[in-house]
């Protein structure tokens, strides 16, 4: 596995798989509106704030790791 990852940072492979797991759970999140079991707009409105933020976090560190790394 030396061989395989030789010249790469641990660093890069950890924000690129980190980022892509962020933003595919917000996705999911989203596809799988969990607002629908609440109880009021306030809480809906929360969760899919929170949701959209969470797919901006994880391509923000995306974009890090490739801006870095270039």
């Amino acid at each position: 596995m030396a061989g395989t990852l030789a010249g790469y940072d641990p660093f890069d492979a950890l924000g690129t798989v980190l980022g892509v797991y962020l933003a595919l759970v917000a996705i999911a999140t989203l596809v799988g509106r969990p607002w629908q079991y609440t109880g009021g707009a306030g809480v809906m409105i929360v969760q899919i704030v929170g949701c959209v933020l969470t797919f901006f976090v994880g391509a923000a560190l995306l974009a890090l790791v490739y801006r870095v790394g270039r």
